[in-house]
């Protein structure tokens, strides 16, 4: 059974790893981009690739386009490509538009146009750094709507050894935790955490903790809350 119908513009990085990572999920995926090199390459792991202008409404119509669960334009150069092409998107109809943008201009010109999702590598990538920098207890950050995000800190000096029960995430913070990656005691993982390394390939996710749950000191959790309630708890407690 497919795990959905979805087209993909723009053969470049970007857009060929959200193709072939959507057809990996068993979705049937049509990959399209105007360069018929480009889709040679990602032809044989898609569903379907084409070469075709993809401001060309009766171009994109010919390939069922319609009918997409979503469709997402990760034009990268190009912005013009990327306006018109969405243009064409919203005059067919598509049911969910997806758009890449590069910079705080494109957002907003997107948004004007009434394009609901939009993503910004570029954007995520500068915010993680500048937090890590920042906060060196956060691994990695996806920020959400008014304020809130979901964050990966190392668990902070001050909890080690106590129950979430004792901790009051949710009481005296107003945090929810995720979950939680605790290290699994091999010689690679202690390697792992001396060089700060995010991978967390020597870890292992604990599935839904409870009250009980007792962090260690080597723990990695996830956390849901505003910015705000996060740096709160990281202060008081390292």
């Amino acid at each position: 059974m497919s795990e959905g119908r979805f087209a993909v513009i723009g053969m470049g990085r970007f857009g060929s790893a959200i193709a072939q990572r959507l057809a990996e999920k068993g979705a049937e995926v049509i990959a399209i981009d105007s360069d018929q090199e480009q889709v040679e390459q990602i032809r044989d792991r898609v569903t379907y690739a084409v070469a075709l202008d993809s401001t060309d409404k009766d171009a994109l119509l010919s390939q069922g386009i319609r009918d997409m669960d979503a469709v997402v334009v990760t034009i990268g150069e190009n912005f013009q490509a990327v306006l018109l092409t969405t243009f064409v998107l919203q005059e067919i109809g598509v049911r969910r538009i997806i758009v890449r943008a590069n910079g705080e201009t494109q957002i907003k010109i997107l948004e004007k146009m009434g394009v609901k999702e939009i993503l910004s590598p570029e954007q995520e990538v500068s915010n993680a750094v500048a937090e890590n920098l920042v906060n060196p207890h956060v691994l990695m950050s996806v920020r959400l709507p008014d304020d809130y995000g979901i964050i990966e800190v190392k668990a902070p000096i001050g909890i080690a050894g106590r129950t979430l029960a004792e901790i009051g995430l949710r009481e005296k913070y107003k945090l929810n935790l995720v979950t939680l990656l605790r290290w699994d005691g091999t010689e690679d993982a202690a390697a792992e955490m001396l060089s700060d390394n995010s991978s967390h390939s020597n870890h292992h996710i604990l599935g839904v903790p409870t009250g009980e749950t007792r962090i260690e000191a080597s723990d990695i959790l996830l956390l849901f809350g505003t910015s705000k309630s996060i740096q709160r708890f990281i202060e008081i407690n390292s």
